[in-house]
């Protein structure tokens, strides 16, 4: 739970700074967008000059947040022209972590400007001069959520349906265990304060794009099912990205598929990337800590949603994880 003392310490920092960055981590969720709108809305309509940055690829299906496109770093902007707007503070939302910021890590340690850190990961390098970090959130929208209670910054219905998104995307639209009371009251003040949940519903969950649907289809056929069917593992090549026309950001919650399976306690997505490494997403009902698999390999997350990148080959980056979660299921 973030103190009355933290959230004092980020309005004033925020009230003493005029040209405000914000961005997150790279392959942005629906947290990371909905928090960043809303925080964007937010410092705006207080007579902030916002700018929002993302370190990848925007999801479309996330786009309709945006009034305008965001810039993304390294490809519309660069190091250089981000030096010249003389930003004066920094907002990294839910993210704290170096190893998600990719190449915008090193312009922040270079970087002048204080840093304010809004995010509910448990693996964390303490970035932020300032950090509203509550590691019990089910979302980092909720830590933005109380921080404009306690600022008494006005709620639009544009903020509440950014607010309503990172909120019900982080709880697999309150499917998953971190749905707790607070989740579902929040929830409410915000469908009271104008937000349509069967409109939202549908931009996010039955808005599919063919090769998106041509990419789920690559990925099923690789399923493979170990240790009595209680660990899922599905993997996807740059081949497949070129045969259905997909991209890196049509992965973002296609692990959870292999999920509707009643035995699987564990699963695994492996993503090979143009580089050669492999990305891998864990996933876990509760009885494998797959942050502390992630965290073994350099990457992190939370005890049921973790992600890290691995040196390929493809089936050295299986057999690896394979073993972890083998530990884990035996203890």
């Amino acid at each position: 739970m973030v103190s009355s003392n933290d959230f004092q310490k980020a309005v004033e920092l925020i009230g003493k700074s005029d040209k405000i960055l914000i961005t997150t981590h790279t392959k942005p969720d629906g947290d990371a967008c909905g928090s960043v709108t809303a925080i964007c809305e937010v410092l705006t309509s207080i007579g902030k000059t916002v700018k929002p940055l993302l370190l990848s690829e925007l999801p479309e299906w996330y786009a309709f947040l945006f009034a305008e496109k965001p810039a993304i770093f390294g490809e519309d902007i660069s190091v250089k022209e981000l030096k010249a707007n003389n930003f004066d503070l920094i907002i990294l939302v839910d993210v704290d972590s170096e190893n998600q910021l990719d190449k915008f890590a090193e312009y922040l340690k270079r970087n002048d400007a204080p840093v304010l850190v809004i995010d509910h990961h448990i693996t964390g390098d303490g970035l932020g001069d300032v950090e509203l970090v509550d590691t019990s959130a089910a979302a980092s929208g909720l830590i933005v959520f109380d921080l404009m209670k306690y600022a008494g910054w006005a709620m639009t219905s544009d903020i509440a349906r950014s607010l309503f998104v990172a909120i019900s995307t982080d709880t697999g639209w309150f499917r998953f265990t971190n749905t707790d009371g607070k989740v579902l009251r929040c929830a409410a003040e915000l469908i009271d304060g104008g937000v349509n949940p069967s409109q939202i519903c549908h931009q996010l969950y039955q808005n599919f794009s063919a090769q998106r649907f041509k990419l789920m289809t690559k990925m099923l056929n690789t399923l493979q099912l170990h240790f009595d069917g209680k660990y899922a593992e599905q993997h996807l090549l740059q081949c497949d990205f070129k045969e259905t026309a997909a991209t890196s950001r049509d992965t973002e919650n296609l692990i959870d598929e292999c999920r509707r399976i009643r035995t699987v306690e564990a699963a695994a997505l492996f993503v090979e990337l143009p580089d050669g490494r492999i990305k891998c997403s864990l996933r876990s009902r509760g009885q494998v800590d797959v942050r502390l698999i992630a965290q073994k390999f350099g990457g992190g997350g939370h005890t049921m949603a973790a992600g890290v990148h691995l040196d390929g080959p493809l089936e050295k980056a299986k057999k690896l994880i394979l073993a972890e979660v083998k530990n884990r299921l035996e203890k």
